[in-house]
């Protein structure tokens, strides 16, 4: 079965699980971060702030 997140509604007929043990929030911790910087890094250029331009005068 592939990965779903703890959030998902459980599916139709599916057994609730076991309780999280302090290993398996360590390595679920680390997953979502490793997620979120991966997240990050693909959206970095969208997350630079705009450079104003401003333009120079006519010389007169």
């Amino acid at each position: 079965m592939a990965q779903r997140d703890r959030k998902d509604p459980p599916l139709p007929g599916e057994q609730h699980e076991h309780p999280e043990t302090p290993g398996e929030r360590e390595q679920r911790k680390k997953r979502e971060d490793e997620n979120q910087d991966e997240a990050l890094e693909e959206t970095f250029p969208a997350s630079d702030p705009v450079s104003p331009f401003v333009p120079a005068k006519v010389p007169e």
